[in-house]
C-alpha cells in the first residue's frame, strides 16, 4: 500500500506560476513523484504514466480541462481527479463531479491547503 507522500500527482495548469508554486508546495509536503504539464494536450498524451491523482485546471487552450477530466477517465476509472479552477460557476463544478471528478477547488487563498486536504 502507498503512503501518502508516494503517490503519483500530476498537475496540469496553463498558467506557470499556479503550475510551480503547487509543484513547490507538494515537494515542501514531502512528495517526490510529481509530473507537471502546462496543457491539457501534453497530460492526455502521457497517461500512460502511472499516476494516482490529476490536479487540472478548468479553462485552458485546446483541451480544457473538462476534455482532460473525460479523457482520463477513459483511460482509467481509477485515477483521481481533482479541478483546480478560477473558474466559480456551480454549472462547471456540477458537471465536474457527473463526469467522475473527486473534487473541486476553486483557486484563491486556501487552495493549497485545500489541496493538502484531498491528499
Amino acid at each position: 500500500m502507498k503512503t501518502s507522500t508516494s503517490l503519483n500527482i500530476t498537475l496540469v495548469d496553463d498558467d506557470p506560476f499556479c503550475l510551480s508554486y503547487y509543484e513547490q508546495y507538494l515537494t515542501s509536503l514531502g512528495f517526490q513523484h510529481i509530473t507537471v504539464f502546462d496543457n491539457g494536450t501534453d497530460c492526455v498524451s502521457n497517461l500512460t504514466r502511472q499516476t494516482d491523482i490529476v490536479f487540472v485546471d478548468y479553462q485552458m487552450d485546446m483541451l480544457n480541462g473538462m476534455d482532460v477530466l473525460k479523457e482520463i477517465k477513459r483511460f482509467n476509472p481509477d485515477i483521481y481527479v481533482v479541478f483546480i479552477s478560477g473558474q466559480e460557476e456551480v454549472q462547471v463544478a456540477l458537471d465536474a463531479f457527473r463526469n467522475g471528478a473527486f473534487d473541486y477547488i476553486v483557486k484563491g487563498k486556501n487552495d493549497i491547503i485545500k489541496i493538502a486536504g484531498v491528499l
